[in-house]
């Protein structure tokens, strides 16, 4: 056996375990609260991040030589201070893109077809009373979407509105081409002429506080936004107001600016909000899908190699 200890923030499904059993040890934290991580990172050569690490964490990890994202957003990783310490810090792009992407569909359907709400009424005020509700509920097809982030999650979503829906799909982000049956937009015109918004964009400091009142104020009364993102991408008090006056028909949100979301927030409390716990990327596939991808990353970190997908290789002068 390698003397190579690899720290879980998270467990893993068991087959991404089994592609590590002879290469390292492995210790999965009992929470993941910050000295928690720094005590267990001691004696770590590897870690597969599934939660926020602590910004010093290579401080504390002096026999660290690898970190690999469980997933896709990098937010979680102090990559800067990893790079100045040499060491390698992988992730795993499109990994869960279906499985956001869905959860996406499923979430403007919900917010414009509600079907548990039919269903509800229908048990509790009979036929008659759910069918009226029907009447204020609008068609998806022929609408338009604006996608901010038009990456591996943000092109999905373009893809199945556009060619699922017919939807008329509007495109913000860093990237210097739009995909096929995106047009690419500012973003407040994203904002003013999208029926709903989806935030698929990396947490950066340009997209911190990016949905605010303003650009909130710029969307449609009967519009609908869904974050998918990180939850400091959008200021939640605004969305909140705006929902609570009737400024917007509704919003999901699937991040939020404090996990886990304390049970007095104000979230619970709005309107025409659906709430879910940070879930988008998580079904039984995509779970098993990153586990053994991150183990494979981290197999290969170890032996020397480098990571398919090596998010630093500065420090390797490649």
């Amino acid at each position: 056996m390698s003397d190579d200890i690899v720290l879980l923030t998270n467990p893993i499904h068991p087959d991404g375990e089994k592609i590590l059993q002879g290469h390292a040890r492995l210790i999965v934290a009992p929470d993941t609260q910050p000295d928690t991580l720094r005590r267990l990172a001691q004696d770590a050569t590897g870690i597969i991040v599934r939660a926020q690490l602590p910004e010093d964490i290579a401080d504390h990890a002096p026999r660290l030589r690898g970190m690999v994202r469980h997933g896709v957003g990098l937010d979680f990783i102090p990559v800067a201070r990893a790079t100045e310490r040499g060491i390698v810090v992988a992730n795993l792009p499109g990994s869960n893109t279906d499985s956001v992407a869905e959860f996406v569909i499923a979430a403007l359907l919900n917010l414009r077809r509600p079907h548990a709400r039919f269903d509800a009424e229908l048990r509790a005020k009979g036929w008659d009373k759910a069918r009226a509700a029907a009447g204020s509920t609008s068609e998806v097809g022929r609408s338009v979407l604006g996608v901010v982030g038009v990456g591996a999650i943000g092109s999905r979503v373009a893809q199945i509105a556009g060619n699922g829906f017919g939807m008329r799909v509007l495109g913000a982000s860093r990237r210097s081409a739009m995909p096929e049956g995106v047009e690419e937009a500012s973003l407040d015109r994203l904002f003013a002429e999208a029926d709903a918004v989806v935030l698929s964009c990396a947490l950066t400091e340009e997209t911190r506080g990016l949905v605010d009142a303003q650009r909130l104020a710029l969307m449609k009364p009967g519009a609908v936004l869904i974050n998918v993102s990180r939850g400091p991408v959008v200021d939640t008090s605004a969305l909140v107001a705006a929902l609570k006056e009737g400024r917007l028909a509704g919003a999901a949100l699937d991040v939020h600016e404090t996990h886990p979301l304390s049970p007095d927030d104000d979230v619970f409390s709005c309107p025409n909000l659906l709430l879910s716990p940070h879930v988008a990327a998580i079904t039984a596939t995509s779970m098993r899908a990153m586990s053994v991808g991150a183990a494979e990353e981290m197999r290969r970190i170890l032996s020397g190699e480098s990571p398919v997908n090596f998010v630093n290789p500065e420090i390797r002068g490649a």
